[in-house]
């Protein structure tokens, strides 16, 4: 199973033994738990559950450790299911690190881009202003909604001012440059959703190159 959780931790850039230059952006993948193992029988699907990102036990709700005192796992933040063929191939507390992944692998990353709040056209289109002379009064507005007495409305979907950012967001075929496996860092080609310290899925790419 080549799936992690990570957090993006910023970007830097690496010298290939050619001289070149290669930005990077440094991840801390893992290390991660499983949790919980659920299967067609049961659940109706194959899969197992990890928890990333360690958690105070006073963070948890009673629940939530119940969940992790079953399966003698310590207490973590976040929760995420992967589909894997065969769950019955990993433990209740196994350990997943980094080392999943080897350099020249190439992957799918997902992660919550940055939000912008609300913005206009301009910037979250990248419509063209308007001039600034002649007295002309439309400079950065959105301009006409191409609706008059036919059809009398806006239709649904129509490029307008709102909030930008803060999607759900997945780049593909990333190419991972090095792994450190003992301090469960990959350094991944490229940049890659998100803020520094967001949190982000690494996968086996779907779509080869």
């Amino acid at each position: 199973m080549k799936n992690i959780i990570g957090r993006k931790i910023g970007m830097t850039q690496i010298f290939q033994e050619d001289g070149r230059v290669i930005p990077v952006t440094v991840i801390q993948a893992g290390p991660i738990y499983v949790v919980q193992k659920k299967t067609v029988e049961k659940d109706g699907y194959n899969a197992i559950q990890v928890g990333f990102g360690d958690v105070k036990e006073t963070r948890s709700n009673k629940p939530m450790k119940g969940h992790f005192e079953k399966g003698g796992v310590p207490y973590k933040r976040y929760l995420k299911e992967f589909r894997v063929e065969n769950p019955d191939e990993f433990e209740i507390g196994q350990e997943i690190k980094a080392d999943v992944f080897q350099e020249g692998d190439m992957v799918d990353i997902t992660g919550t881009s940055k939000g912008k709040g609300t913005q206009g056209v301009i910037k979250r289109h990248g419509f063209s202003r308007g001039r600034e002379t002649h007295g002309s009064k439309m400079h950065r507005t959105a301009g006409g909604m191409g609706a008059s007495a036919y059809p009398g409305k806006v239709f649904k979907g129509h490029r307008m001012a709102g909030r930008m950012g803060n999607d759900r967001v997945t780049v593909q075929n990333l190419e991972i440059v090095r792994v450190d496996a003992d301090k469960n860092l990959i350094l991944v080609k490229g940049g890659i959703p998100g803020p520094k310290k967001g949190l982000i899925t690494i996968k086996a790419t779907t779509k080869r190159q």
